[in-house]
């Protein structure tokens, strides 16, 4: 059984990602830079080869998230305007407007229950994501995130 989640342990990580292919990539720029060499025409080319290199292989990890990452947020926007909606029975699309997308975040946390009562309160008071996490009494843990 998974652990249930809650404001202090709902931060992944990705063990492929986080502990082997980002210090893998990071161990590999700077092994190039500490390894150029400027002394000869020859060197400088091949150096600026594995240079340009391990630039592309180091952001390549980087790239991976974030097009997750964006992936993931666009989800939960749709997931939010159709709780909204169900919950309610307005389009989200007026309140969204006055929220930030780490607001909207943080709000997808919260239970049907007190989502709407929470949301009202982001806006009036603009909650930061943290100050909106920790209000939320009946956290709905999201075991499916990136």
């Amino acid at each position: 059984m998974k652990t249930a989640q809650n404001f202090k342990n709902h931060a992944r990580y990705y063990p492929f990602h986080h502990f082997f292919i980002f210090p893998l990539t990071l161990i590999y720029f700077i092994w190039t830079i500490v390894d150029l060499d400027f002394s000869t025409a020859e060197t400088i080319s091949e150096s600026l080869k594995s240079l340009i290199l391990a630039l592309i292989v180091i952001n390549l990890p980087f790239l991976a998230r974030i097009y997750a990452l964006k992936n993931q947020n666009r989800i939960i926007y749709a997931e939010m305007r159709a709780r909204y909606a169900e919950l309610t029975g307005k389009p989200f699309k007026e309140i969204e407007s006055k929220l930030s997308g780490s607001q909207i975040i943080a709000l997808r946390f919260a239970s049907d229950e007190e989502l709407t009562t929470l949301i009202e309160e982001t806006i009036s008071k603009n909650l930061s994501s943290k100050e909106i996490k920790m209000k939320i009494k009946d956290w709905q843990g999201d075991y499916r995130r990136v």
